[in-house]
């Protein structure tokens, strides 16, 4: 009887233990959201599937089938990057692809359309009611839009012009949208591979040392191109084209078209 009164109470007081356990587990594992770098295996995937690769983009099929876009951008929301416990490159990594996501949900929250600016006011002030001012990114106690990302995290906090080829304005003119993730061990070498690409696609930038017809994103962001190289020695160095210290310049008409895949 003793036996069996000792072995009850040690189950008692093992139950005990575990309820008192539970909420600090539960606690430690909110704790840690966010603290380890994310895969981007998820955005991958969907890049692969819906965006070829000169850029141009499934939309119809995405917003038949958005799950993976959602499981990803759910990602992405409960695991915001910080500077103790993400290097510098994997933040980066995950901003611009956290851009690029929410603009292609933007784009099939509204689909379909013909433009990106069809989306918000017909008269957008920019920084009021244009789409990049929606404030849809969820981050639970705090929403931003695509210009914070872009303006307040991206050019403010990482020093690097070459995002300019790297986050995606869903339009014809804007550099193509890669149909692979960034990912940090790599994303150099991404990254200068999307500058070579931009600049040397007729289609947005017309490039000899003499005379240049340029995107007017080096228009719109002039002071993200000539620091600490000046703007040409950029433009020699990305596009692999030596461009002379006289050459002329002018800036093509942005078009604003959706870049969408052709409909079936």
């Amino acid at each position: 009887m003793k036996l069996f009164q000792g072995v009850y109470w040690v189950r008692i007081f093992k139950f005990f233990v575990i309820i008192l356990i539970l909420p600090s587990c539960a606690s430690k594992k909110t704790h840690e959201a966010g603290t380890e770098p994310i895969s981007h295996e998820l955005w991958n995937e969907l890049l692969i599937e819906h965006v070829d690769t000169s850029g141009w983009v499934n939309y119809q099929g995405l917003k038949e089938d958005p799950k993976i876009l959602l499981d990803y951008l759910a990602l992405l929301s409960s695991n915001r990057p910080n500077e103790v416990h993400w290097s510098g490159k994997e933040r980066l990594a995950y901003w611009i692809n956290l851009y690029n996501a929410f603009t292609l949900k933007l784009i099939i929250d509204h689909y379909p359309l013909e433009s990106i600016k069809e989306i918000g006011s017909r008269i957008q002030i920019p920084f009021i009611n244009s789409p990049w001012d929606i404030e849809g990114i969820d981050f639970g106690d705090e929403k931003i839009s695509l210009n914070y990302v872009e303006h307040q995290i991206l050019r403010k906090f990482f020093n690097e012009p070459r995002i300019h080829f790297a986050i995606n304005c869903a339009s014809v003119s804007c550099p193509a949208l890669r149909n692979e993730a960034y990912v940090a061990f790599k994303i150099d070498e991404q990254l200068t591979d999307q500058a070579h690409r931009f600049l040397n696609d007729p289609s947005k930038n017309v490039i000899t040392p003499e005379r240049l017809r340029l995107s007017k994103i080096f228009q719109w962001f002039s002071e993200d191109f000539n620091d600490p190289q000046t703007l040409y020695e950029n433009l020699s160095l990305w596009s692999g084209i030596p461009i002379n210290d006289y050459a002329t310049s002018q800036f093509i008409d942005y078009d604003w078209s959706l870049n969408e895949q052709p409909r079936p």
